[in-house]
């Protein structure tokens, strides 16, 4: 008896000493990072989530490839997500209807709006990925195209293949319409992933792209002069929930550690990584933190 009873007590401290390590990780505090359906924002949210990961005692859950922008946003406001990386010209032109300005006077109007929402913008990682027209080089010759003038005088020729929301945005196509005059002979809404072979293969002549696009090195293309300015700045950085930061204030110090870090040329680097040597993004978000030493 005492033997079985010296058993049943053992067993009963091993449960208890189980329990209390799983309630350990149990209480782990968990944040949702979310990104939209391109791959820079999809490296953006790994290298954001890695960063959280090292620096803080949270656990973070990665809800990338949500969709499009207002996809995003959406889930931001209703707290299915908790941050995401955007872009301060999305922000001010497509979610709150207002006119952009110069990279600084963008930032602080999108510092201002976003507390509407009980949103903050902690972080400004420093590259402008703003949008841009893009033609194959034969096209570019054939029309003598370099800006976005030239290309006006001659779209009515031609096919634009572009994003389903870049074609109804105000700082998309209705906007490039209204600015430069430019109607295109058909309008092709398409999912980001099939735009560039689109243009390979002939089906358009045009595509809305982003500056920092790996695809432009892969394909080659000519990107086209936004000659009057049309297209706002779109300065990286971090949305966030505004009850988030308050709660976990150390999020801001650690999401700042991607300021000064990235520019123009090395996200387009990077987003080549991806799609043109197939590597997996949260691996090349991984190896870049590693090379500048943040992880």
């Amino acid at each position: 008896m005492k033997k079985q009873w010296f058993v049943l007590s053992l067993i009963s401290v091993l449960m208890i000493s189980l329990i209390g390590c799983s309630s350990g990780k149990e209480s782990k505090e968990t944040i949702t990072i979310g990104s939209k359906n391109f791959t820079e924002n999809i490296l953006l949210a790994h290298m954001m989530a890695d960063l959280i990961e090292k620096n803080t005692d949270l656990a973070v859950e990665r809800k990338v490839n949500l969709g499009g922008s207002d996809i995003a946003w959406k889930a931001l406001k209703s707290n299915d997500i908790q941050l995401y990386p955007d872009y301060t010209g999305t922000i001010v032109a497509n979610y709150y209807q207002q006119e952009t300005g110069t990279a600084e006077e963008t930032l602080n109007m999108t510092l201002e709006l976003v507390k509407k929402d009980k949103l903050s913008f902690p972080a400004n990682f420093g590259f402008n990925n703003t949008y841009t027209l893009a033609v194959s080089k034969e096209t570019a010759a054939k029309y003598n195209l370099k800006t976005f003038s030239d290309l006006a005088k001659v779209a009515n020729e031609l096919v634009l293949g572009c994003e389903f929301e870049f074609k109804d945005r105000p700082d998309g196509y209705p906007g490039l319409e209204k600015t430069y005059g430019m109607s295109f002979k058909k309008v092709s809404a398409m999912d980001r992933g099939i735009m560039y072979r689109s243009l390979t293969d002939g089906q358009v002549d045009v595509i809305n792209a982003f500056a920092t696009e790996g695809q432009i090195k892969v394909h080659d293309l000519v990107i086209l002069e936004d000659d009057r300015g049309f297209f706002p700045p779109y300065h990286a950085g971090t949305i966030i929930r505004e009850d988030v930061l308050v709660k976990y204030p150390e999020l801001e110090s650690t999401l700042k550690k991607l300021e000064g870090v990235l520019d123009e040329q090395i996200m387009q680097d990077l987003n080549a990584k991806v799609d043109s040597e197939g590597l997996k993004a949260e691996s090349v978000a991984r190896d870049f933190l590693k090379e500048k030493g943040l992880m």
